[in-house]
């Protein structure tokens, strides 16, 4: 079962249990799949699983944010709403890779480019965002790279 019949079974699922909070967070979901695939219309480019996963860590980016800014603004019980929509967008992305497993990934992802200096920081970044799409935080993942090659 691909990802897109998997959110479109756990809408159903929602909807048969009135659980109105995840049914919205849900269609969220399925609302920005459709604006991407919009945007990718005039190119050649097509919404494919490693898409829709980049699509769902922008989503949980967005919303860690969001919270981050309502609790320093007061307002816990907004915070609370985005914390809950970031639980049901996680349960779509594959498990996140722990610490050591980060290191590894960006030890193997060096080796096999060839880098050598920080000019090939880009190579490495992109060999690691091609491997593992919605498994890593390539934004906390970018300073630990650089720290190796540098």
């Amino acid at each position: 079962m691909d990802l897109r019949e998997t959110i479109n079974a756990a809408m159903k699922d929602a909807m048969r249990a009135r659980d109105q909070a995840r049914l919205s967070t849900i269609r969220l979901i399925t609302s920005a799949f459709k604006d991407r695939e919009i945007e990718l219309r005039g190119s050649d480019a097509s919404l494919d699983g490693a898409a829709m996963l980049q699509v769902l860590g922008k989503m949980v980016k967005q919303r860690q944010e969001s919270a981050k800014v309502y609790a320093e603004g007061g307002r816990p019980e907004l915070a609370a709403k985005e914390q809950a929509e970031i639980a049901v967008i996680e349960e779509f992305l594959p498990r996140q890779l722990a610490p050591d497993e980060v290191v590894a990934a960006i030890d193997a992802a060096v080796a096999e480019t060839g880098a050598a200096s920080i000019k090939d920081m880009g190579r490495v970044m992109a060999a690691l965002k091609a491997r593992y799409t919605g498994q890593m935080d390539f934004g906390a993942a970018g300073p630990m790279v650089k720290a190796r090659l540098g």
